[in-house]
């Protein structure tokens, strides 16, 4: 049954000019930054903080501190359930590319950093609730995840992404603020100083079930750690200079969607617990609407369970429990 499921890819550049598209997932973090009357600007100060944060990283024959510079490719995927040509969007995930100015080559980056997916809106903004509704202690639902964990492999392992992607996917998001993180000796060129969490939180479960491990780093001159989420072996599958990419985008789009976190006066100490309620950070230059983010989150987790979970309620089932991982 596995076979009727079709996956197909879609990419867009994400530059200074970069304009959703109508059916673009509007919870998508870039897409927020690129509406209102500041959009060109906040497109160009991110992009401009990114390029200097890779050139602070990749300091090595980089004397002037502007031999690269990164391209974003904005990756779209949909999947046709039934192979009728009726697609719905379920991920979209972003692609760095790296432009050594110096010796005039583009060098491929990592593919994945932000991660955005419209069943994990219904996972987390519509099942989660109204599982946990009236309950006195939280708690998942049996099964919680299944589902998106599947789909998710079931697209890493297609055609569709092997014939446009190299290497397995890295996601790279926020701490979690309900956590505590210790800071080990172990310390990587690049990714920086590596932390433990205390326990798992319903994140890394979830990532799990979509075949992923967690580690945690903090970048030289980082002020908080990062969360990178992998399918392989993180530290040797990927070049320098792609690790490079994948954390000065990320840690870009964090000093702007997470600056209590990762725009904090003081850097993360041995044991550190992330707050969104620290006083003492500094802010962008770059608008964010974190509030109405949260709120299309829930609806489009509504329009998940309308158009995609409902609909296909009983072929999903049957899929699900016949793929094998």
């Amino acid at each position: 049954m596995s076979k009727a499921f079709v996956f197909s890819i879609k990419r867009i550049c994400f530059d200074e000019n970069y304009h959703p598209a109508e059916n673009t997932r509007i919870t998508t973090n870039f897409a927020n930054l690129a509406r209102g009357e500041r959009r060109q600007q906040n497109l160009r100060n991110t992009l401009r903080m990114i390029d200097n944060r890779f050139n602070e990283l990749a300091d090595w024959d980089n004397p002037e501190g502007n031999r690269y510079s990164v391209e974003l490719e904005i990756i779209s995927v949909d999947v046709d359930i039934e192979g009728k040509g009726v697609p719905f969007p379920v991920i979209e995930i972003l692609k760095t590319n790296i432009v050594d100015q110096k010796d005039h080559k583009r060098i491929e980056g990592i593919v994945g950093n932000n991660f955005s997916s419209y069943v994990r809106d219904y996972d987390f903004s519509v099942l989660l609730p109204a599982h946990n509704k009236d309950k006195n202690e939280f708690s998942l639902p049996d099964g919680f995840g299944d589902l998106h964990g599947k789909l998710f492999q079931c697209f890493v392992n297609s055609k569709a992404y092997k014939e446009n992607f190299k290497k397995p996917p890295v996601i790279c998001l926020s701490v979690a603020s309900s956590k505590r993180y210790y800071r080990t000796e172990n310390r990587h060129p690049v990714l920086g100083v590596e932390y433990r969490q205390s326990e798992c939180s319903p994140t890394d479960q979830y990532f799990e079930k979509m075949g992923m491990r967690v580690r945690y780093f903090m970048p030289e001159n980082s002020v908080a750690p990062l969360a990178f989420y992998f399918c392989g072996d993180l530290l040797n599958d990927y070049t320098n200079l792609e690790l490079i990419g994948t954390i000065s985008t990320m840690e870009t789009f964090q000093k702007i969607y997470r600056p209590e976190i990762y725009n904090a006066n003081s850097a993360a100490g041995k044991c550190y617990q992330p707050r969104l309620t620290n006083s003492d950070y500094s802010l962008t230059q770059i608008v964010y609407d974190r509030e109405e983010r949260s709120q299309l989150a829930i609806e489009q987790g509504r329009l998940t369970e309308t158009h995609f979970m409902k609909p296909y309620k009983t072929t999903l089932e049957q899929w699900a429990a016949a793929y094998a991982l």
